[in-house]
Formats: C-alpha cells, structure tokens, sequence
C-alpha cells in the first residue's frame, strides 16, 4: 500500500533549512547581477567620455556574461515543483525498429551525458541492457546536481530520429524512436510508505557484458508494485543487495511521479484552456538526412547544427520549454 500522506505532511527542519538556503542564494545571485549591470554602466559611460575602444570592448563582454547570468537565473526561477532542484532518474527505452532503435537509445544516452559534463553533473547507471547487435535496449541513469530534474523534464517524452541508417546495406532512410522518461529522485526525509506484502521480487541472472560475475549468480533483482503494476529491474552493481537497493529507489521515484502526474491532470482538469495531457506522445524530431535539423513540437524551437545538439547542447531546447510552461501557467 502506498501511503500518499506525505503530499500534506510538515516539512521537517532539514528541508525548512534547504530551501532557506536556495531562497538565500537567489538573493545573493540577483544582488550580484544587479551590482554587475551598475558596474557595466559606469564602464559604458567612462569609455563614452573618454571614447575607448578597449573599454566599450570590455563591456560589450561583460554584458554578454550579464546575460547570459541572468537567463540562467531568470530560468531558475521557473523550477518552482516540490522536486524541481534536486537530482533526476532517467529511464530510456528503444522502441520498435530493432538495431536502429537500440543505436538511437545508444545516441540520446551519450547527448545526456555529454551535457551533464556541460552541467558538472554527474551521473550514475542503474539499469544497462544492451542491444542484441548493437546499441541499448533501455537504460536507466540517475543524474545528480542541483536542478537536474527541473531541467530533464523538458526530455520527457517520445524522440524520433530520421537518418540513413549504417546498419541497412542498402543506404534507405529510417524512422526510429526512443521514450524518454524523467523521474525525481525522492529524498530521504520524504516518507513513501510501500507495504511489503504489494511486492513481487524476483531474482535472475544478469545478461550483457560485464565481466566473469555475470550470468553465474543470480544477481539481479525485478520488483513489481501489484497495485499499480510498476515494474522496476536492476543488473548493473555485483551484489543482489545493490540491486535491489537500487530497484527501490526506482520505485519510489515512480510511485512519487504517479503522484504528481495524478496531481497535475487535476489541475489541468480545471484550466478553461484544458489541453490532453499526452505523456507519450512525440515531443522532438531530430533529422539527419535529407537535411540537418532538430525541431521541438511542444515549442516550435529549431536549431540546425545537429551534431551540436548530439554532443549535448539542449539548453535552448529546455529554455524554450520551460518559457513556454511557465507562460501556459500564467
């Protein structure tokens, strides 16, 4: 049995004490921005006086720096849900097309590790299982920094990708896609009361590479939530006990979403300007070929230098998205 009673329950002095401390550093970060823009101000107007070139060129800098800060900042603000600034669980999963929708996985693993290097992220593999030639048939990563979750959410949904696929001898163009599932990772001090007796563990052999551990033992751990159906696996650490400390958590961090996805269609429910609440639907198209251009549907944002964008340069995309919530909510 799930117990839902922490959504109305009284923060506790830790959490009290975290969030004074990111209201805190909002504070200091707007203070400092507004000390910079007086500071670029004086510098514009003695390099007008005095007619510098080298001191208009060190403000023109220096206001690209200022906004580029206050972008960031004015985007933090929008990160304003109960799980917004902590850590994210990432579940990536292939879907129909074989191999090339295995590679796709593959690729979209990499363009998120690229930009968590980006972000000084780090990230952590909880789940791997590999394709059958080539590729990843799903993985489930936890990516761990402050925001991270806000910002992943925007890469919640279906992505498809147009290429020439190297896989087919003949040179034709494929259609894949990949789901992308983004789930908070639930702190310790929040209660998510799971009744033993709603478990259905079972253990197995782990599949893949991995050494001489794998496929002798009978590591790794799949738990299933009957009430809700939930299922969670875990093959990737060498004990049964990491595994299935690491299918908890998983868990929790679905039973949570559940939560808030349930939490959000009422609220929508009672929007006059109601819009499908559509969590699997097609969310970005990236296309290799017959031209290079990735385009997000939700937002219209465009951007065409495509390998950018598979080296980790989403930060547009989660922009845009996050302006144009933040604008629906209004």
């Amino acid at each position: 049995m799930l117990d839902c009673g922490f959504w109305d329950s009284q923060e506790t002095a830790q959490k009290i004490v975290q969030r004074v401390s990111n209201l805190r550093d909002r504070v200091s970060v707007f203070v400092d921005l507004a000390k910079k823009y007086e500071e670029l101000n004086f510098l514009v107007e003695l390099g007008q006086e005095e007619e510098d070139e080298a001191l208009a060129a060190e403000a023109r800098k220096g206001l690209a720096e200022a906004s580029r800060l206050a972008d960031e900042m004015e985007l933090a603000v929008m990160l304003n849900g109960p799980y917004d600034r902590g850590s994210a669980i990432m579940a990536l999963h292939a879907g129909a097309g074989g191999t090339e929708a295995q590679d796709w996985v593959e690729m979209l693993l990499r363009m998120y590790g690229r930009w968590a290097e980006r972000h000084r992220f780090k990230i952590e593999i909880l789940d791997m299982l590999p394709g059958d030639e080539a590729g990843i048939k799903s993985a489930t990563i936890e990516v761990i920094g402050p925001n991270a979750y806000g910002y992943l959410l925007a890469e919640k949904g279906v992505h498809r990708l147009v290429r020439i696929s190297p896989f087919d001898t003949a040179g034709r163009r494929h259609t894949s896609f990949a789901s992308v599932d983004v789930l908070p990772e639930v702190e310790e001090g929040v209660e998510v009361q799971i009744d033993q007796e709603d478990l259905k563990i079972d253990t197995f052999r782990s599949s893949g590479a991995g050494g001489q551990h794998v496929n002798k033992t009978d590591s790794a751990v799949r738990i299933t939530h009957l009430p809700t159906g939930i299922v969670v696996a875990c093959q990737n650490e060498r004990s049964q006990l990491s595994n299935r400390l690491a299918a908890m958590k998983m868990l929790k961090a679905k039973l949570v979403d559940l939560e808030l996805r349930k939490k959000e269609a009422d609220i929508a429910a009672l929007r006059s300007d109601q819009q499908e609440i559509a969590w699997g639907s097609q969310i970005r198209s990236y296309v290799f070929h017959p031209y290079s251009m990735v385009k997000d549907h939700r937002t219209g944002y465009e951007m065409g230098n495509i390998n950018a964008v598979m080296d980790g340069d989403i930060d547009n995309f989660i922009a845009a998205y996050l302006k144009d919530k933040a604008r629906k909510q209004a």
